[in-house]
């Protein structure tokens, strides 16, 4: 067993190496200078995962798997007595050793100079910069404590919100984002950090400008308001807590009592947490919030972090450059923060509301429906699951599939135009600062067969998500610096990223899968640059130009005659035009027979390899239920062949995807990342497993884990508001039974070995298939691998 084990943990090394882990590898012994952190990382050296002895293995084992250093911890729907019997019964036999090996507690040693841990890539797709502050851990034991974490918590806040307004706001920002931030770094020390991602050759603009933020707030502090905001927020986030207190996840309950085991994390309950911030928040004043840079930031226990893509032109960091923004931020001119706030309604006058002209109630369900005169269809689930969310999908037939190729490259980014440009009177800046405080979200898509929104709310602030929802459809705002600022921040995403092997192997199996279709292209920042703003926001607006065509569903704690209202003055007076349209084939056609492709990228010995299979499809509900119980089963086969028998990889990707329109088809794919000398081997493997499972079908083990898997995860799902959400909406679009969601039992008790079997000739037919390989630069092709030599 341990044999087989090495393998897999050795995969499990693999798939953390790339750029990043390089660039890690540079700073970390400097990051953790004289400490036994900057040695390796827990996970061990390759050479020590391959050679070490069983012995050793059993060692380790018996130093530290041990009575005396474990909790059992066990939340959920049971009876107490019985579970605590059990665990008295297996574990209660244990017993620790005579003289346990000391567990140490290792330090990071100060230092009183500041270190810099400058790293080039050639792989590394953006250049980001860090500053660390190595601070004490602080104690969570008082109500002083928490008090001043609450303090603590409200300056990254706020300093973070002003890091994401510079990125909406400033056409040409420094930087893709910029955090602040403080945690536990290791078990004997905490960090505050200061960090951003930005362009190639101006990480010291970069830094320059996040310590001038900072800077900002240690000369002015923060506003009034923003600090008004912040406990709003922070006031908002503890009641929602408190008033699902008795909904809260059982995982949600363990990983806190975890926490208490493992780090001492007071545990009193949310109750007494809400008490306490409904106590503490509202006298948190402006200074405290304002001090709390002061406390973090110094010249001492300080490390410098810079990363940057090594490639031609491109000059690597210097120390020199990177503490010159220092000195420039601290001799800075800077002028006091200006919150632009205002206290505008989202809605200047309420429309005119619109008439419910028919009713219909599904009692199996619990789901009404209601049909308005102006054509928008409504169907409300109301629910008990959460008592402080509700959940709105809409959608309408249409999508980028409407826009002609001459405009496709604007009109894909419409929804994303309006998202950043903010609705009404309010830029997306000002719409955060207008609801906060309150619980209320609402976004617009636009795919390519149809266009829509979805947002979520608690059931106090539904007037604000219903006046969001009408004010996407009629009044979509036009931000020509927003836009900008995003076309810069993209720019930055995009310099780079074919120095990513994955990016490049993603791009290459696009490509392949759609037979390099026009709407398929990779991103290119000569696509990018062709984007106009007001083409995109046209297309967008005549998307939403009808509302007559789209659904809405609502599921959630809500009222069915509170909601009314909302729903006849909201929805019932968006436009209607009458007109009849679809979404337009756009021709996008998978390729006809086998496929192999090798992709050469990367200085790893680091592979992968995706096997992609397709065709058309019946697209019954029953056809479908059986086609994800055969991805179900083979997914447990190939865990058990690829990782448990053979050690060959970390983990196997296996999922299936049937859809209608624009024609009924189905993609099955199964992905896996390995030794790139191992891959041919591991398809092979695949191919036999395949023709395995086609051949025999499903064991009555592996189909028995299966079903027992799909009821204990429908028994979770009918409890979900999410999933009825989306399963109402998946059987609405189809024009299927909704009655026919509460009909899954009979499904899965009839399935059956055979029928797995079946489907898995019909669905994985080897004869057409695409496969598509990574390896690294250095590497030779690998072996392909043919179905009839893996059945062979």
């Amino acid at each position: 067993e341990v044999e087989k084990e090495r393998g897999v943990v050795l995969e499990e090394w693999r798939q953390g190496q790339g750029a990043n882990a390089r660039i890690r590898d540079q700073q970390f012994p400097i990051l953790f200078k004289d400490s036994r952190y900057a040695e390796r990382l827990p996970i061990g050296e390759p050479e020590i995962i391959e050679n070490a002895p069983v012995s050793v293995v059993r060692r380790f084992y018996d130093d530290w798997y041990r009575p005396n250093l474990m909790a059992v911890i066990a939340v959920g729907d049971f009876d107490a007595d019985w579970i605590e019997e059990l665990i008295r019964r297996h574990f209660s036999g244990l017993e620790s050793p005579e003289s346990p090996r000391e567990r140490e507690m290792i330090d990071v040693p100060p230092h009183d100079e500041t270190l810099f841990a400058i790293a080039t890539d050639p792989e590394l797709t953006v250049s980001n910069v860090s500053v660390i502050y190595k601070l004490p851990l602080s104690e969570d034991r008082t109500h002083e404590d928490w008090r001043e974490w609450l303090v603590e918590r409200t300056y990254n806040s706020m300093l973070n919100f002003r890091f994401g307004e510079i990125t909406q706001t400033e056409e040409d920002p420094p930087f893709l984002f910029a955090s602040s931030g403080k945690g536990r770094w290791v078990r004997s020390a905490e960090v505050y950090s200061l960090g951003a991602a930005v362009r190639d050759g101006e990480i010291d603009r970069g830094l320059e400008r996040v310590l001038v933020e900072a800077e900002r707030v240690a000369r002015y502090g923060f506003t009034d308001s923003e600090l008004e905001r912040q406990k709003a927020d922070m006031i908002r986030s503890y009641e929602r807590l408190f008033e699902e207190r008795e909904k809260t996840e059982s995982s949600a309950y363990a990983a806190e009592y975890t926490r208490a085991f493992l780090t001492e994390e007071p545990i009193p309950g949310i109750a007494y947490e809400y008490a306490l911030a409904r106590r503490f928040v509202p006298e948190i004043e402006l200074e405290e919030a304002d001090r709390i840079g002061r406390t973090w930031i110094s010249d001492e226990n300080r490390v410098i972090l810079a990363a940057a893509p090594e490639k031609e032109g491109l000059a690597a960091p210097t120390e020199e450059r990177l503490g010159a923004a220092f000195t420039a931020a601290q001799s800075a001119k800077i002028v006091p923060y200006e919150d632009t706030a205002t206290e505008a309604p989202l809605l200047a006058e309420l429309p005119e509301p619109g008439r419910i002209v028919s009713e219909d109630y599904v009692e199996e369900l619990g789901l009404t429906e209601w049909q308005l005169e102006n054509g928008v269809r409504v169907l409300l689930k109301p629910t008990d699951f959460k008592e402080d969310q509700v959940l709105v999908t809409a959608w309408s037939p249409g999508g980028t599939s409407l826009a002609p190729d001459s405009v496709y490259d604007s009109a894909v980014w419409g929804a994303t135009a309006v998202a950043i440009g903010g609705v009404g009177e309010f830029s997306a800046v000002d719409l955060q600062k207008k609801l906060a405080g309150k619980v209320v979200s609402v976004g617009p898509s636009v795919g390519e067969l149809e266009e829509g929104l979805s947002g979520n709310a608690s059931p106090k602030d539904l007037a604000e998500l219903f006046q969001l929802i009408h004010l996407y459809f009629k009044a979509p705002r036009r931000d020509n610096t927003a836009f900008q600022a995003l076309r810069s921040r993209m720019r930055i995403v995009l310099q780079n990223r074919s120095n990513s092997p994955e990016a490049v192997y993603a791009d290459t199996m696009a490509v392949i899968l759609s037979q390099n279709h026009f709407r398929r292209r990779p991103p290119t920042i000569e696509m990018l640059d062709a984007i106009d703003l007001d083409t995109a926001l046209d297309f967008y607006r005549g998307r939403f130009a009808d509302a007559g065509d789209f659904t809405f569903t609502f599921v959630g704690s809500f009222d069915l005659d509170a909601i009314r209202p909302l729903v006849e003055t909201y929805l019932g007076s968006l436009p209607s035009a009458g007109r009849e349209e679809t979404w337009r084939d756009v021709g996008v056609e998978p390729p006809e027979g086998t496929v192999q492709r090798t992709v050469h990228k990367g200085l790893e010995p680091k592979g992968r390899t995706t096997v992609v299979f397709g065709g058309s499809f019946e697209f019954e509900r029953e056809n479908r239920y059986v086609l994800q119980s055969t991805v179900d089963v083979l997914r447990i086969m190939l865990r058990e062949t690829l990782r448990e028998d053979m050690g060959g990889t970390y983990g196997v990707s296996v999922g299936a995807t049937p859809v209608r329109d624009p024609k009924q088809r189905y993609s099955l794919r199964i992905s896996f990342g390995a030794d790139p000398e191992r891959l041919g081997e591991l398809t092979e493997a695949t191919f036999a497993t395949i023709d395995s499972l086609a051949t025999f079908g499903a064991s009555e083990e592996n189909l028995a884990k299966v079903k027992e898997t799909q009821l204990r995860r429908r028994e979770t799902d009918l409890k979900e508001n999410g999933f009825w959400l989306s399963v109402i909406n998946y059987y609405d679009r189809h024009g299927e039974d909704l009655r026919l969601i509460m009909d899954y039992d009979s499904l899965v008790e009839g399935l059956t070995a055979e029928a797995i079997g079946e489907a898995a000739d019909r669905y994985l037919r080897t004869e057409g298939h695409v496969q598509v390989s990574l390896v690294p630069d250095t590497e030779v092709e690998p072996t392909e691998s043919t179905p009839a030599e893996a059945s062979g």
